[in-house]
């Protein structure tokens, strides 16, 4: 997926997205000297995993508190 198409299904904007990718904390792969980046759709599946289980964490923890 394009970074484009990504922060669509996010609904997010661009530099969200770049920094993400800066980040590590959504994988990415650079294609050629141009600086075009793509995720594959697992990866964002993934991400998008990972977020739902901090949130789920995060309630948790406020519960008991």
């Amino acid at each position: 997926m394009r970074l484009e198409d990504v922060a669509e299904e996010l609904n997010v904007n661009m530099p969200q997205v770049r920094s993400l990718v800066r980040s590590g904390e959504l994988p990415a792969i650079q294609i050629g000297g141009r600086g075009v980046w793509r995720v594959e759709r697992t990866e964002l599946e993934a991400y998008i995993q990972r977020q739902y289980a901090a949130a789920r964490e995060n309630a948790s923890q406020h519960e008991t508190l």
